[in-house]
């Protein structure tokens, strides 16, 4: 069993206290496959109560460099959810609709409902990393002066923490992954999308563009683990050079929180046993009419 809560970012320890090699003792990839087959039955256990329910919610979110294996997490973890409660969100590059909104307008939009899963590939967090690496991209977002300014980035950490704590207070918790890749795994990657026939359709040569920014984006993530990691809604920083652990670590997680919320179906009340007592005496007297 994989505990989870190991990975969580601890204020002052930076990206350099978690190895992105680690596996947690397992040392071959059928042993994480088979944490991952119990932890996905559980997720398709206890997502089943989340739905029946419907007094929670969970928002998933995903963040990492390109190559760490979001789009893999989510295909894997989430393999045996029923898909009528769970919506996948991935974030690229704003529109132009969107642009004109507040940075946290389209990921508001998308926010699961209690009963339901929503994930993030990629999310919000991209204006407290991606556009503090790269300030250009906020003259494309016409923002008034008072939403500019050296205490920007400040602000928007303490809006973020905001709504993540509006949301868990209103029934919708929140995990936050970041799958942590070494740079030279993430080269590995990079050359394995350029050279395999059925990955090259991902790559993209900004990819490699932005390995130039690398140092830049581990300090940006670096800050927004220290300024958004909650009680409530904690980062967790998952080792991801060796993808089958970084899979089973996050698998892991999802199933404990929805485990967290329910163990059991809900039982009806009085009302809805006579309900049940009326609709089943009435199916029976059918099959035993002539």
């Amino acid at each position: 069993m994989i505990d989870a809560a190991q990975f969580i970012y601890r204020p002052g320890k930076g990206l350099a206290g978690y190895d992105p090699k680690f596996t947690g003792g397992l040392t071959e990839e059928r042993e994480a496959r088979a944490s991952l087959d119990e932890y996905a039955a559980a997720i398709a256990k206890y997502q089943d109560m989340l739905m029946a329910h419907a007094t929670y919610g969970l928002l998933v979110i995903f963040q990492g460099m390109d190559g760490a294996g979001k789009d893999a997490a989510v295909k894997h973890v989430m393999s045996s959810v029923d898909p009528q409660g769970c919506e996948v969100k991935m974030f690229k590059e704003a529109t132009e609709k969107e642009v004109r909104h507040d940075y946290l307008w389209r990921a508001v939009r998308a926010m699961p409902a209690r009963g339901q899963i929503g994930i993030f590939n990629r999310s919000y967090y991209e204006h407290v990393v991606s556009e503090r690496v790269h300030p250009e991209k906020l003259g494309r977002q016409q923002l008034p002066p008072e939403a500019t300014g050296a205490d920007l980035w400040a602000r928007r950490y303490r809006q973020i923490n905001d709504l993540e704590r509006h949301l868990t207070e209103n029934g919708i918790h929140v995990l936050k992954f970041f799958l942590h890749l070494s740079r030279d795994e993430q080269r590995e990657r990079l050359l394995e999308r350029i050279t395999r026939p059925d990955k090259r359709w991902k790559f993209s040569a900004s990819d490699v563009q932005e390995r130039q920014h690398w140092d830049a984006y581990m300090k940006a993530y670096e800050e927004a683990f220290e300024q958004t990691g909650t009680d409530a809604a904690p980062w967790h920083v998952v080792p991801a050079d060796s993808r089958w652990f970084a899979r089973a670590a996050v698998a892991s997680a999802v199933a404990a929180k929805l485990k967290s919320f329910h163990t059991d179906y809900p039982r009806p009340d009085e009302e809805q046993e006579g309900e049940l007592r009326r609709a089943r005496e009435a199916l029976e007297r059918e099959k035993a009419a002539p």
